[in-house]
């Protein structure tokens, strides 16, 4: 694929956050800068920060109608309340629900394990129907499985993806905020992204890349190839529409 001849392309700099320690107010930033991109009928592709950025830009891309979701991630972020608010990194995706701008039935979230603070952590994914594809499950089914399990789950419909650096082994990426042993691979991670090519993808980000916690800048590395992975899954998308 070559995205730059599929369609235009262009960096359109910062959703800027005057107060990121209100995190409410911040999301609000951000579902403002987004909007604009949306109603010129742009299809963006975002980098993060941390995870509850893609709340505000699910809140726009699904405000005529609930998006579906593959969520590649070593957290299901379908948490509820945590140190006095509902709407951190650990939670975006049951907010998103609540505000029907994300369609549970259409969601699937690929390379869920590690240890939880408590055992109904991810309950709301299950009790809403989402597609929860644990890691030991990924191993049992293979790769290839997976992906066709994703666009099953999806379907034809208008779907997001959003993509956490701590899916990859904190081997291949150890510059993130919560790692999680026993991930994908760099190239594991290179093969799910390409097996998304066709799905009608509206939307994407890649968040969760904290350089400071980086090492030879690996995850920077990782981040910024798995963002041109997408950006031409994305292209694709666009021209075929």
């Amino acid at each position: 694929i070559e995205p730059y001849e599929l369609v235009r392309i262009a960096d359109v700099g910062d959703a800027y956050v005057e107060k990121p320690y209100h995190l409410e107010p911040a999301h609000d930033e951000i579902q403002r800068a987004f909007e604009p991109i949306k109603d010129a009928g742009v299809t963006p592709l975002a980098v993060g920060g941390d995870h509850s950025i893609s709340l505000p830009i699910l809140r726009v891309m699904g405000r005529i109608e609930p998006v579906g979701l593959i969520h590649i991630d070593a957290h299901c972020d379908t948490g509820d309340e945590y140190y006095g608010s509902r709407f951190h990194h650990g939670a975006p995706f049951s907010r998103a629900v609540e505000e029907g701008v994300l369609d549970p039935e259409r969601t699937v979230q690929i390379g869920i394990r590690g240890t939880l603070n408590d055992l109904n952590q991810w309950k709301f994914s299950y009790d809403h129907g989402m597609r929860v594809i644990r890691m030991d499950e990924v191993r049992q089914m293979g790769i290839e499985s997976v992906i066709k399990e994703a666009r099953r789950v999806v379907g034809d419909g208008p779907t997001y993806l959003s993509f956490d650096i701590d899916a990859l082994d904190p081997a291949y990426a150890p510059g993130t905020g919560t790692p999680e042993i026993g991930g994908f691979t760099s190239y594991e991670g290179q093969l799910l992204v390409r097996g998304l090519l066709g799905v009608n993808l509206i939307g994407a980000d890649l968040v969760e890349v904290s350089p400071p916690f980086d090492h030879a800048h690996l995850t920077s590395l990782a981040g910024a190839s798995l963002m041109f992975e997408i950006l031409c899954i994305l292209a694709d998308a666009v021209s075929r529409r």
